[in-house]
């Protein structure tokens, strides 16, 4: 008897060994790495936005590569000078210094405190209307006077002051139009090469000379 059952747990265990054995076995479960969220959160998409001139307090315009590279007349020279002076170190700005020379204004605008200047370039005196600068440099301390005022601004304004409505040492308004590095004064004068420090001013070199409205 004892053999017997013996013999049935054996088969039964043999039995059940092969059942397993030949049924379909069941499919392992692989967990996969997770994915890095480092790696997947990492930057590449976006382009880098490269600052224009403007934005950095740089000068900026077409018409500063005729600026110096160096020297007085350059732009880290002009930084340490006020501003007639540091204009009269300018080969561009000739014309004006001639014109701010004969109106007897050039310790007037060394000697103000934080003002902005539309300077205008030798070119755009030369296209200017001759009778019209023949008749100014006749009366240096009247229209002469009155012409050169108009271009002088109080503060010193930003790049990004620019555009508005600006009360002149004159008395007269002038008014600039545009953004970024694309200025306009009084629909006409484009600035040429903007933003250019003097120890007390911050110039604006125009390509138009600038008059004040009749009164």
């Amino acid at each position: 008897m004892t053999r017997t059952v013996s013999g049935l747990v054996l088969a039964g265990m043999i039995f059940a060994a092969c059942s397993t054995a030949g049924g379909t076995a069941a499919p392992a479960v692989t967990t996969a790495p997770a994915a890095s969220v480092e790696a997947s959160m990492e930057p590449s998409m976006e382009p880098s936005m490269e600052a224009s001139p403007a934005m950095t307090g740089e000068a900026f315009g077409a018409a500063c590569s005729a600026v110096p590279a160096s020297g007085a007349g350059s732009f880290e020279g002009m930084a340490t000078d006020p501003v007639a002076t540091a204009a009269s170190n300018n080969p561009v700005l000739s014309t004006l210094v001639t014109a701010v020379t004969a109106a007897g204004l050039g310790d007037t605008l060394n000697t103000a405190e934080d003002i902005t200047v539309f300077a205008p370039s030798n070119d755009a005196f030369a296209a200017m209307d001759k009778a019209t600068m023949d008749s100014a440099m006749a009366d240096p301390k009247g229209l002469l006077t009155t012409v050169l005022t108009y271009h002088v601004v109080p503060g010193r304004l930003t790049p990004d002051q620019l555009a508005g409505t600006h009360e002149t040492l004159q008395g007269g308004t002038l008014e600039v139009t545009g953004s970024g590095e694309s200025f306009t004064v009084n629909g006409s004068a484009m600035v040429v090469c903007g933003n250019v420090q003097t120890a007390n001013a911050t110039v604006y070199i125009i390509d138009g000379v600038l008059l004040p409205p009749a009164s």
